[in-house]
């Protein structure tokens, strides 16, 4: 028989049907062949095997397949033709399964200031498919064997050049491992956190919903500490008993602010007199629009500060492509870690991001989604001061959000936020960040609706619209 895809395929679906009983044989050759097509494993427009080729690797007469094709012929779910063949009709709808699709994606929204998001439309395109040419024109073929768990030598001496550069970190190649995001660095740090007998760690608050919940996926609590206007507060990080701590110091999520250099220092002495370590989030510490970009507090100590960051808001979340930078005494027990979960980061993935950073491509992607960046949060300031005279905007000179506080004639929050959102437009206000709303239960609601408004996903005329939109359905 030819083995080709189709007929290869029949023939393999056939097998157990032709080891039927003789009596019962030719009908179940025919509810096998036309399961196979209600399916989709045989697809309309398969060419199907001639009879005598079917009976010969099935081992059963040609007049079995021949009365199985006709019979099938006659019902439509195959087609003949003289000297043409045997196919699968065309008119044939399998009933297929569908996959869903549980990605996170926008809202749909007429406008969806929710923030997290960066603009996909600026991914570099043609720079990265050249880059991906060029590594798989030059790539030695043992490269794309098992990798080193920390990630390949040639992208961990390009992150360690980057990151000194740009972000003032301490960089080790060494003690630096390749990530899928900083999902996956959370959830490296949590199992190293937990063999070591902690099993709890202090988070900001507000601060990002998604430690929680990677953090306990390790086995270890999140503590909720809060956060004021120079960093996490140090006094209510003393009193929680924690030994770690999860930061964002550069901008802090969801709040904006720069910790300040006193802060800084504090939470370091902190980290020294408990024997700790600050675990330091750096999601978006690349982008400051008004002066250069605060740096990294991973540079202030090394062995106190685990640091990480990805190209999540810079390129694209769907690359899953990250850091993690350990202070050293963690490094062999993280990179372990790291091959008993998944042997590796992708061989090809790494490559082709060394050769990007090399090249200087990177370095110019940031530079454009600076300028875009900047552009639509200045579209965002003057937006809110032309529709919400008197807001207050805050955490304006990093990031890719801003916090936005309304004068008091917009309240309360659940009418405002119940108008904007029959209006289409999808706001996230910042009371929606706390990690323990629990404890703030019997509190009066605040008087003035603190926002959260992303930016970096929406263009410039589209954000003056979704701000007027705003205006409109709340003093509607």
């Amino acid at each position: 028989m030819n083995r080709n895809g189709p007929a290869s395929t029949a023939w393999e679906l056939l097998l157990p049907a032709a080891a039927a009983p003789a009596r019962t044989r030719g009908r179940s050759l025919q509810a096998a062949l036309r399961e196979a097509v209600r399916s989709g494993r045989l697809a309309p427009g398969t060419r199907l095997p001639s009879s005598r080729d079917l009976a010969a690797d099935l081992g059963v007469s040609r007049g079995l397949i021949t009365e199985a094709y006709e019979q099938l012929t006659a019902e439509g779910y195959l087609r003949s033709g003289q000297g043409a063949g045997t196919w699968v009709g065309a008119a044939v709808r399998a009933a297929r399964p569908s996959a869903r699709d549980l990605a996170p994606r926008l809202s749909g929204a007429r406008a969806d200031f929710v923030p997290g998001t960066p603009d996909l439309s600026l991914f570099p395109r043609s720079a990265w498919a050249a880059a991906h040419r060029g590594v798989l024109a030059e790539l030695p073929h043992q490269e794309l064997g098992y990798p080193d768990p920390r990630g390949l030598p040639r992208l961990r001496t390009a992150l360690a050049g980057l990151l000194a550069r740009r972000r003032g970190v301490v960089a080790d190649p060494e003690r630096i491992v390749v990530v899928s995001g900083v999902a996956q660095a959370t959830t490296l740090l949590g199992f190293a956190l937990r063999a070591r007998g902690v099993r709890t760690v202090g988070v900001e608050d507000p601060g990002s919903p998604q430690h929680d919940a990677l953090y306990a996926s390790a086995g270890v609590t999140a503590v909720p500490v809060p956060v004021d206007g120079e960093g996490i507060a140090l006094e209510a990080l003393r009193a929680s008993g924690v030994r770690a701590v999860v930061t964002t110091p550069a901008h802090q999520f969801p709040t904006g602010i720069a910790y300040s250099a006193r802060r800084r220092a504090e939470l370091l002495d902190w980290a020294r007199s408990v024997d700790g370590i600050v675990l330091e989030d750096d999601y978006d510490g690349d982008f400051r629009y008004d002066r250069a970009p605060v740096g990294a507090l991973q540079g202030l100590d090394p062995e106190r500060v685990a640091y990480t960051g990805s190209v999540s808001k810079s390129l694209a979340p769907g690359l899953r492509l990250g850091w993690l930078l350990v202070p050293e005494t963690w490094a062999e027990e993280i990179v372990e870690r790291k091959r008993t979960m998944d042997l590796g980061h992708p061989a090809l993935d790494q490559a082709l991001f060394a050769r990007f950073l090399e090249r200087g491509d990177y370095d110019r992607q940031l530079r454009r989604c600076q300028r875009a960046y900047r552009e639509r949060r200045d579209a965002l300031a003057a937006a809110l001061d032309e529709h919400f005279p008197g807001s207050g905007v805050s955490g304006i000179a990093a990031g890719l959000h801003v916090i936005v506080t309304l004068p008091e004639r917009y309240g309360p929050e659940d009418r405002f936020l119940a108008r904007v959102a029959a209006a289409g437009v999808a706001v996230r206000p910042l009371s929606a960040y706390a990690h323990a709303p629990a404890a703030r239960a019997g509190t009066d609601p605040p008087k003035r609706i603190r926002l959260v408004l992303g930016y970096a996903h929406i263009p410039p005329a589209r954000i003056h619209e979704g701000v007027r939109l705003m205006a409109e359905a709340a003093t509607g």
